[in-house]
């Protein structure tokens, strides 16, 4: 209920993107968990081949990432959210609809050239219509995305009990009510024409050194959020061998975003600077994979055997709660305002670079680890990424090189 009181504070056009962001975590998620199964099973491709088709989708989503911020900049971020919605739904209608590879190629070229587009606009268009209280507008954006990652996956499971494809058309379904109620009811908000060319625009942002370095600090917190779909997931399973315990670690972390997140980004804004925020929870992200890390190898198969993993999952969350926000909330700080777009865009753009290359090296410290009988090195990896990033933003706030924080904004005014 705090949370719908909370979110009614805001505009129509934010209230909008918050359940947007709902929608569009639920759709992607009950469709993409399964995409790799349908693929090598149902229609018996190859592993080459699906790996081919599945990063055909991440690369046109992470390496596009620019241009959708660019897009936000020039174009208004209203029209490029409608946009990435529309191909999103024509992207996930093929998916229902083609077994042929280059079907399925454009399937995915469109799906991730639609989150490409709309991902930094959304937060652009967030950051610009949530006024001073952008940290309570993006921590309810996180409580929204978390429920939409939980919801997904369940619905997933339900519908492939029919088939795939009424996972597909489901989920395309709801990208088009996303992109009808977007049009109607999302405000167009003038554009300034822009004074330079695009590339001007990227050389701007990437020569901003102290962006960079920021962006490139927070490899941590991408990769270890990535963890609560890989070696999370992997840790209760394996302890308690029991392939359901993997829920509990979705439950765990959306439980905790709805309880927790708002009362913690509402008591943190105001004491202290933002950047020792990010510090402390991407500090409190690495520390929560000590506690499985300590009995790694040494699940006896009871329920019990997960406290230690589930205990990491609530640590991690919390950690996310903390820096997430004031991450989110900091980034526009960093160049003009007309430039917002591009900076979320190349934000995306760095940190998930970054991030693949961290889940490739917790990929690897897993196997390793199983080789070795090491079950606890992927968990030291991810506490050593952890806090390496907060000593990155801890030494980039003492040099005095982020932005100053917002000036606290009286509650009582309007929001």
């Amino acid at each position: 209920m705090g949370t719908l009181r909370e979110m009614r504070r805001f505009p129509l056009a934010v209230q909008l993107l918050l359940v947007n962001q709902l929608g569009v975590n639920t759709g992607f998620y009950l469709l993409i968990p399964y995409l790799a199964t349908h693929l090598s099973e149902d229609l018996g491709m190859s592993a080459a081949v699906v790996g081919i088709v599945l990063g055909v989708r991440n690369l046109s989503q992470q390496g596009l990432f620019i241009i959708g911020g660019s897009a936000a900049d020039r174009l208004g971020a209203r029209g490029v959210i409608i946009a990435g919605c529309g191909l999103r739904t024509v992207g996930f209608g093929l998916f229902a609809l083609g077994d042929g590879l280059p079907v399925l190629l454009a399937a995915s070229v469109l799906s991730g050239l639609a989150g490409a587009l709309f991902n930094p606009a959304v937060r652009a268009y967030l950051a610009q219509e949530a006024g001073g209280h952008k940290a309570e507008a993006f921590a309810l954006f996180n409580v929204f995305a978390t429920t939409g990652a939980l919801v997904g996956p369940l619905l997933g499971s339900a519908l492939l009990l029919v088939d795939f494809r009424a996972s597909a058309l489901t989920a395309a379904g709801i990208f088009a009510v996303l992109t009808v109620a977007q049009a109607l009811v999302l405000p167009a908000r003038k554009v300034e024409p822009a004074k330079s060319g695009v590339l001007a625009d990227w050389r701007e942002v990437v020569g901003n050194r102290v962006f960079v370095a920021f962006a490139l600090a927070m490899v941590g917190m991408f990769t270890l959020e990535n963890q609560l779909y890989l070696l999370l997931p992997d840790g209760a399973r394996r302890a308690t061998g029991w392939d359901g315990a993997a829920g509990l670690v979705f439950l765990v972390g959306t439980l905790a975003n709805l309880a927790f997140q708002l009362r913690i980004t509402r008591s943190l804004k105001s004491r202290g600077a933002r950047a020792r925020w990010i510090a402390a929870g991407l500090a409190l992200m690495g520390l929560a994979f000590v506690p499985p890390m300590l009995v790694a190898g040494a699940g006896d198969g009871s329920w019990w055997a997960a406290v230690p993993v589930l205990v990491g999952v609530l640590i991690l969350n919390l950690g996310v709660m903390v820096a997430s926000p004031f991450v989110m909330e900091l980034i526009p700080g960093f160049g003009r305002p007309e430039l917002t777009g591009t900076y979320f865009g190349i934000f995306y753009v760095v940190s998930g670079v970054a991030a693949a290359v961290g889940n490739t090296v917790v990929g690897w410290a897993m196997d390793a680890g199983d080789r070795g009988s090491s079950e606890w090195l992927p968990w030291a990896c991810c506490a050593v990424f952890g806090l390496a990033s907060a000593g990155g933003v801890a030494w980039l706030h003492r040099l005095g090189a982020l932005p100053a924080s917002p000036a606290p904004v009286s509650e009582r005014s309007a929001v």
